[in-house]
């Protein structure tokens, strides 16, 4: 059988990184690494508890979800993104998976063009390349010159924490639809807006009631602390995610019946995610403070868990000058060219941490 699909990935960008992260941890006091976005405060209670009184599961899980799972996203959503309750829904592995997936499970392939933004997290872009679809990287699909098959979106985004209006979320839809394209949001960071309230795909005042061609991506990684149960989900246009529902199944893709248990619990406990919040805000404070004190400029980082800073040079020389005050941060072109001076610091670290790394960039 052929590999040549998948001769077209680039290396993966995080080896590239560690030089600078051993540098960064020869450091008296060891190194604070503000790079990958990974959740290091505990999962709430009440998920904890729902997936010990579910951890008996003899049976195997459906693809589709336990119905209460769907019922209870469906009343989130509305409540909390806006959209008409005939929304269809599908339960992922994560959302990584499905990112990297939904092009060659749509059926993409040579002939098809899939659009990512132009400072993107990079699994857009690995998707389409393994469905053998030519990438075009841009924030203006109306531009682009050939028919396109899907766009990508990201609403917080990931990495620069900018978030798209809802007159231009609007724009866009009306577009997509008048050439039959395909819109995948991805609003993995949606609870999460600090200066700016995001505004999701699915939310009616943008699309008119109408979900026809518009998915979003969720998770409960980041809101939640539950990067571990790998539980995220699809929800809009219920001609597509059935369409996926029936591909999935024929390959077996189930997620646990504890996990989603442990989902339902997280969506009914809102008080969990203002703590959470509350915590982020406060970190997101001080590294502002201090990477501005240190010369930084900050540049969007409206909502999301990361912060877009630039010291105006390249973004290697940035990531080489913090490595050697024992900080790790992920480099801009890792998200594209329109990134190289950038870099990506997250505000997932212990308030400790936090505090290290202010001294440091103090110094």
């Amino acid at each position: 059988m052929s590999t040549d699909r998948w001769s077209g990935l680039p290396d993966f960008p995080w080896d590239l990184l560690a030089p600078y992260a051993e540098r960064a941890r020869a450091f008296p006091g060891g190194a604070v690494d503000l790079s990958v976005g990974t959740p290091v405060d505990p999962t709430p209670e009440s998920v904890q508890r729902a997936l010990r009184e579910h951890a008996n599961a003899p049976g195997y899980p459906t693809t589709a979800g336990i119905p209460a799972l769907a019922e209870s996203i469906r009343e989130w959503a509305q409540l909390t993104l806006g959209s008409p309750s005939d929304m269809g829904f599908l339960p992922t592995i994560g959302t990584k998976e499905i990112i990297a997936g939904l092009p060659y499970l749509l059926g993409m392939g040579p002939g098809d063009h899939v659009v990512i933004p132009e400072i993107a997290y990079p699994t857009y872009a690995v998707g389409a390349i393994a469905a053998g679809a030519a990438v075009h990287v841009t924030d203006s699909p109306e531009e682009i010159g050939h028919p396109v098959s899907m766009v990508w979106i990201n609403s917080p985004s990931n990495p620069t924490g900018a978030v798209m209006s809802q007159e231009r979320l609007a724009e866009l839809i009306t577009w997509a639809r008048a050439h039959n394209v395909l819109v995948f949001s991805d609003e993995c960071y949606f609870e999460l807006g600090w200066d700016a309230q995001p505004v999701s795909i699915l939310d009616t005042r943008v699309n008119g009631g109408d979900l026809t061609g518009l998915v979003a991506v969720h998770s409960l990684s980041k809101r939640s602390n539950m990067a571990g149960y790998r539980f995220g989900f699809l929800a809009g246009d219920p001609r597509i995610t059935d369409r996926l529902l029936g591909i999935r199944k024929h390959l077996g893709m189930m997620l646990p019946s504890f996990v989603q248990v442990a989902a339902m619990a997280a969506y009914s406990d809102p008080e969990s995610v203002a703590v959470q919040r509350a915590i982020y805000a406060r970190r997101r404070d001080h590294l502002m403070q201090a990477l501005a004190s240190a010369g930084f400029a900050i540049e969007h980082s409206e909502a999301g868990l990361y912060i877009w800073a630039t010291r105006g040079e390249a973004c290697w020389e940035t990531v080489s000058y913090l490595a050697d005050r024992g900080i790790v941060a992920t480099p801009g072109d890792f998200y594209g060219a329109a990134g190289a001076q950038f870099v990506r610091i997250a505000l997932t670290a212990s308030d400790a941490d936090i505090a290290r790394a202010c001294e440091r960039l103090a110094h």
